[in-house]
């Protein structure tokens, strides 16, 4: 019987998705943050202000618990609500001066050891990697 790609794909890409976790869970423990915390303060990091649904978009966490995790942001100084101005029913999550200075700290750190898990892949490969992982991702979007 012939070897079916497409299964040893998955598998291999399931095995592979487990071990990032872990690491990327490893290290963000040593931070003193549960990998949720940090997924919330990086897209504000990086997005700047945004709404629970655009975070909860972004970090794929759903909307209810996603609330949770930001009020015990809140209370550690990390970020803050701030209502919108034309919308009362909207309301901005957007990090303080303290939660700025911890991500200006620990993403680098956190950068460096996803940039070691690629080490060994070429740019080339990469760009290979990013394109299919992208069309898996369509594909599966369209089976739902």
């Amino acid at each position: 019987m012939s070897e079916n790609l497409s299964l040893k794909s998955f598998v291999v890409l399931l095995k592979a998705n487990k071990t990032l976790e872990e690491v990327v869970k490893k290290d963000i423990s040593g931070h003193g943050m549960r990998t949720s915390d940090f997924a919330i303060l990086e897209a504000l990091y990086h997005k700047g202000k945004q709404t629970i649904k655009q975070i909860s978009e972004a970090v794929l966490i759903n909307t209810g618990s996603i609330t949770y995790v930001i009020d015990k942001l809140e209370k550690k100084g990390l970020l803050e609500r701030e209502p919108c101005k034309d919308d009362r029913r909207v309301v901005y999550i957007q990090l303080t001066d303290k939660g700025k200075k911890l991500m200006a700290e620990i993403f680098p750190l956190h950068q460096k050891v996803i940039e070691e898990v690629f080490e060994d892949v070429n740019e080339e490969e990469k760009e290979i990697v990013i394109d299919v992982l992208k069309r898996i991702g369509k594909k599966g979007d369209q089976m739902k």
